[in-house]
């Protein structure tokens, strides 16, 4: 395999989750019962049982008033995603990113195209291969960490600001895919591939991945590297818009 020199990944501090709040103890009252009378003064008759009334029985909890059962209980159907983005399955996060990628497709593809909005990043025709499919594919065999395919996501924002001729949709984020993780792996990590293994894993030329990255360093001014709480910031919007997921730690809203 082609490999090039080591560097790391930028890393983050983890957030630490918020305590839960203890609630409140309840007690309740209940009424002793009478004295019973001596039968032999060195000898007690043991006290009949007694039925408590609905006043002195103790009140049942009602667990929606105790916020730290509230906190507890976790609906199975919900993913708990980790609060630092370092320690996020990277399987988890090409969900949550084609996910995003698949709306913006959904809204920009209806939108009438004209030919002065051509891009180097356009295909003839959407590939036969489906977003996700394609992002997990460059994921395990251009081996793309958290940080790496956040870049890709700050990316999006970045080149559609300082290229507005550039949208994703079906045509051109396939390319733009292949693109920002070439770029975002050669700026964010020590350890890189050639742009023959990249090229190879893109499904595209050594040379039309020369053209895409080099079109792609100009539109973004070469300003590549974003902040580590930036990417924090895109990881937690993510996890938020993306139903079935939440942070480890928050509460799950109301319905």
């Amino acid at each position: 395999m082609d490999t090039a020199t080591t560097r790391g990944t930028p890393t983050v501090q983890p957030v630490g989750a918020p305590k839960a709040t203890p609630s409140p103890s309840l007690f309740g009252r209940t009424t002793p019962p009478p004295p019973e009378p001596r039968v032999d003064p060195e000898v007690h008759t043991p006290p009949p049982s007694t039925t408590e009334t609905p006043e002195d029985a103790t009140p049942d909890v009602d667990p929606e008033e105790s916020p730290q059962k509230r906190a507890r209980a976790v609906d199975p159907g919900i993913k708990i995603m980790p609060l630092d983005y370092m320690k996020c399955e990277v399987k988890d996060l090409g969900i949550l990113i084609s996910g995003l990628l698949n709306e913006l497709v959904r809204i920009n593809d209806p939108l009438p195209f004209k030919n002065d909005q051509l891009t180097r990043f356009h295909s003839r025709a959407p590939p036969g291969i489906s977003i996700q499919d394609y992002l997990n594919r460059l994921i395990v065999h251009a081996t793309l960490y958290p940080p790496i395919l956040l870049s890709m996501v700050y990316y999006i924002d970045r080149l559609c600001v300082l290229y507005p001729t550039f949208n994703i949709s079906s045509l051109t984020v396939h390319r733009f895919l292949i693109s920002s993780a070439t770029v975002a792996a050669k700026g964010l990590s020590d350890s890189f591939w050639t742009n023959n293994t990249y090229a190879r894993v893109g499904g595209i030329s050594v040379k039309e991945l020369a053209l895409l990255e080099l079109e792609f360093l100009q539109r973004m001014d070469w300003k590549i590297i974003p902040q580590a709480q930036v990417l924090d910031d895109y990881y937690r919007s993510l996890v938020d818009r993306t139903p079935g997921y939440r942070l480890e730690g928050s509460q799950t809203p109301d319905r």
